[in-house]
């Protein structure tokens, strides 16, 4: 419990301060360890009509690892959830794909960011959102409630992941899909790595086992479960980007292994039902 509320709070403060450089005015936000150059994970993600649908402090707050709104088709007057939504990029994209009969939910723990999705709402005139406060693990919203479930590189930034899922699979209705971008690894880290906070931050240390990922899915209760990765990551991107210790004391023969086994992946699967 300690390591989970540990975990809690560094991702809170860390995101709570990228929405502050964002907010006052200082440019893009950053979560990395080393802040410097362009983040190989969040970096290039969204094209330049879908940067054009929203306010800028949207697209500088982006920090995800992929464009969960070009994985999934939005229907009108569907009700869509975004777990972790930060800014509010994604959130503001569904929203004007379901249209004014449908509804997009953005869910984030941290109140800098809150603040900064609402004031992207009110940029974008978007009046078919609403931000909520609260945890990933405890969805602030009723069973059955939303037919889409979106996020962008957040699940792996908590400690039960297991609890997400189900919580992603008791809010969908029956039929409901489940369409997110993550970062998983394939095999287990080393531990110093998942230890290191500074990677943890930087989406390496809580990635899952893709085989992992597939049975924790498979165990909330989806079906048509598929894990495709979309940008492997070398060793000397992850350093730059994490910032994190323990990946810059790997030994060449270790960097040599987890050379491209931490990647960017889209991550889809459906809650049976009509």
């Amino acid at each position: 419990m300690k390591r989970t509320n540990d975990i809690r709070e560094t991702v809170r403060q860390k995101y709570g301060e990228a929405a502050k450089t964002v907010l006052s005015g200082k440019g893009a936000a950053c979560c990395s360890g080393s802040g410097e150059g362009p983040d190989p994970i969040s970096e290039g993600l969204y094209d330049a009509a879908q940067s054009a649908e929203v306010p800028d402090e949207a697209m500088l707050a982006s920090l995800g690892c992929g464009n969960p709104t070009a994985l999934v088709s939005l229907a009108e007057g569907e009700t869509v959830l975004d777990l972790g939504s930060g800014g509010g990029i994604d959130v503001l994209l569904s929203a004007k794909r379901v249209g004014p009969t449908g509804f997009a939910y953005g869910l984030d723990m941290t109140d800098e960011m809150l603040e900064l999705a609402e004031r992207n709402r009110l940029k974008a005139g978007v009046s078919n959102v609403r931000f909520l406060k609260g945890h990933i693990e405890e969805i602030p919203l009723p069973d059955g409630s939303v037919d889409v479930v979106i996020s962008n590189c957040v699940i792996n930034l908590s400690s039960d992941k297991g609890q997400v899922l189900r919580e992603a699979y008791r809010v969908l209705r029956p039929g409901g899909r489940f369409a997110v971008s993550d970062i998983a690894v394939e095999g287990r880290l080393p531990e110093a790595i998942q230890k290191d906070m500074e990677a943890y931050i930087g989406c390496v240390a809580g990635a899952l086992d893709v085989d992992e990922y597939r049975r924790l899915l498979e165990s909330a209760g989806f079906v048509d479960i598929s894990i495709e990765p979309t940008k492997r990551y070398r060793i000397d991107e992850m350093e730059c980007g994490c910032g994190a210790k323990a990946i810059e004391k790997l030994s060449p023969a270790e960097r040599e292994q987890w050379d491209g086994k931490v990647f960017s992946a889209f991550v889809r699967a459906r809650k049976p039902g009509s």
